[in-house]
């Protein structure tokens, strides 16, 4: 008879299939179980870490990196633009 797969293992399974990027089919076929089994994980997993309300640290840090994204966007373009103003400057 096969082992049974420790509760570690599933969630890390579960884990992977919702974080990779990868095909649900991928995982499953990567650690060795089946699609159904590993949807099963997915589901069981979700439903035991469904977020009951925003956690507004995480809120708040992800408004503070897009502010500092634009930023870092606009001072981009303005370092292309003093590149392009000084390399047609050339005597």
């Amino acid at each position: 008879m096969a082992q049974r797969p420790s509760e570690e293992f599933r969630r890390d399974a579960a884990r992977i299939a919702l974080t990779s990027g990868l095909t649900r089919r991928q995982v499953a076929a990567d650690i060795g179980v089946g699609l159904s089994t590993l949807n099963k994980w997915v589901k069981t997993f979700s439903e035991e870490t469904a977020p009951v309300g925003p956690d507004q640290a995480l809120v708040r840090e992800i408004e503070l990196l897009r502010r500092e994204n634009r930023i870092l966007k606009e001072e981009r373009e303005v370092l292309k633009k003093a590149a392009i103003f000084f390399a047609v400057q050339k005597p």
